[in-house]
């Protein structure tokens, strides 16, 4: 039996795909904070900085980033020093906005608490391409579900992806909802919000960690 437009066993590789789009990772906590803080709206500019950096990885995946980075062995460590180093900054901030929020929730008429002004679109795409989790996902999982002998390798890498953005869209929306919810919460309680701010800054930084040592096999 041949394989469906060039993809080798399509069903293990959804299983996958929904698997690792599951995990924790800092693009999903990222949109689910700027839902809870800013609304549908901006979650959903947020989801679309995924959608683009997700869209990007996987055009280097099959162009050979994997075969680049494994060969330039110095390219491969300044990407993920990068990239730890922003998830790094990222988690830094949170926490000192977490701890600046506790701060506000303990004063007896607390202020507003400070939203984050950064284009959640921008910033969702950067931290979407020094994301670690989507860096080796595509770099290693993605590419190995593509037939080398099938005529168009771009139809199976289109096929692929696709799939990849569907089930990324509807875990992303259903987290946008629900940090949309869970922002009426945070309003009346300043200490529960200042409390998750941190637990996802520190979420930041173990994912920075994890990058920075991580390797390419």
């Amino acid at each position: 039996m041949h394989d469906l437009f060039g993809i080798t066993n399509i069903g293990l590789y959804v299983l996958g795909v929904v698997f690792i789009v599951l995990l924790p990772g800092p693009n999903s906590l990222y949109v689910l904070s700027v839902a809870a803080q800013r609304g549908v709206k901006q979650g959903y500019l947020g989801a679309c900085g995924i959608f683009i950096g997700d869209t990007v990885l996987m055009v280097l995946a099959a162009a050979g980033l994997a075969s680049l980075l494994e060969a330039v062995a110095w390219l491969f460590i300044v990407v993920k020093l990068v990239g730890a180093a922003y998830l790094a900054w990222i988690g830094f901030n949170m926490l000192r906005a977490a701890l600046r929020r506790y701060k506000q929730a303990e004063a007896p008429t607390a202020p507003p608490a400070r939203v984050d002004a950064a284009h959640p679109l921008g910033k969702a795409l950067l931290i979407s391409l020094l994301n670690p989790k989507a860096i080796f996902f595509f770099i290693s999982f993605f590419i190995q579900f593509v037939d080398p002998a099938y005529a168009h390798p771009a139809l199976s890498f289109l096929i692929l992806g696709g799939i990849v953005q569907f089930f990324s869209l509807l875990y992303l929306s259903t987290l946008i909802f629900a940090g949309s919810r869970l922002a009426e919460a945070f309003r009346r309680h300043r200490r529960l919000a200042a409390a998750l701010t941190g637990v996802v800054g520190t979420a930041f930084m173990a994912f920075s960690a994890r990058l920075a040592t991580a390797s390419i096999k």
